[in-house]
């Protein structure tokens, strides 16, 4: 297995307050890595440490380093818009643009020059959305808006409109927290299925779903990595009584 991202000794402060503590950890290309811990944990502030979404916030300091393809993505020299675009991120509610699905697709890969107007932009819609499983559901009403699809269509939309700029990394905060089990079933399916193109970090806090789609899995408490072992392993013999005690719901 190929490390993707390494991240060393991590810290975040938002503020004098310290929200993460020297994380440490590999995460595997081309596998599906899931956060789990109990809420304010730190798992989604982490995650956005990966594309450097917490650069909006102005309170926020990053101690640390994560390299990605051996190169640290807080060095100074690093353009933010290029890593953001390389790694995609899917939100927990579904948050498609105001304007028709094939607009919500095409979008970004025309402001970033990835292709002009006409056939090759058609071709990219249609491949993002059959890599999304939704060109069957969607390819007769590409110029109505998404914001009229179901829940689970639009979080699979977003998925597509991800996918699009050709990233190698896919970032989900929560992606069917806000969806109903067939929705969640199709998604979860949908993840097993890119994994074999795309690194994926997952933040979840349902445990099934971590057990489900996961090759490996962290746990978080308290801003700490408490443990970080194959899926397996953390849910069958953790090594840490927190990790178990969590697991087994005795807190969280």
């Amino acid at each position: 297995m190929k490390t993707k991202i390494q991240v060393n000794h991590l810290d975040l402060y938002y503020g004098e307050k310290q929200a993460l503590f020297d994380i440490n950890m590999d995460i595997n290309e081309k596998q599906i890595t899931a956060l789990i811990g109990p809420s304010g944990c730190g798992k989604s502030t982490f995650l956005r440490c990966i594309n450097r979404m917490n650069d909006l916030i102005d309170t926020v300091n990053i101690d640390g380093e994560i390299i990605i393809d051996s190169k640290n993505i807080y060095d100074p020299d690093v353009d933010v818009v290029a890593v953001r675009k390389r790694i995609g991120m899917v939100f927990q509610q579904p948050n498609p643009f105001p304007k028709s699905v094939y607009d919500n697709i095409a979008y970004a890969p025309i402001k970033h020059g990835i292709v002009k107007k006409g056939k090759a932009c058609d071709e990219l819609v249609e491949q993002s959305l059959h890599d999304a499983g939704l060109w069957d559901e969607v390819k007769d009403g590409l110029h109505k808006p998404g914001t009229a699809l179901s829940g689970g269509q639009q979080q699979r939309l977003c998925i597509a409109r991800t996918l699009a700029v050709k990233p190698d990394i896919i970032l989900m905060d929560e992606p069917t927290s806000a969806l109903d089990p067939i929705s969640t079933q199709k998604i979860e399916a949908l993840m097993l299925d890119l994994k074999k193109t795309y690194t994926i970090a997952i933040v979840t806090h349902n445990m099934q779903q971590a057990g489900r789609v996961a090759d490996f899995t962290a746990f978080f408490h308290l801003g700490k990595l408490i443990e970080f072992d194959k899926t397996k392993v953390i849910f069958v013999n953790p090594s840490q009584k927190q990790t178990e005690d969590y697991i087994t719901g005795r807190y969280g």
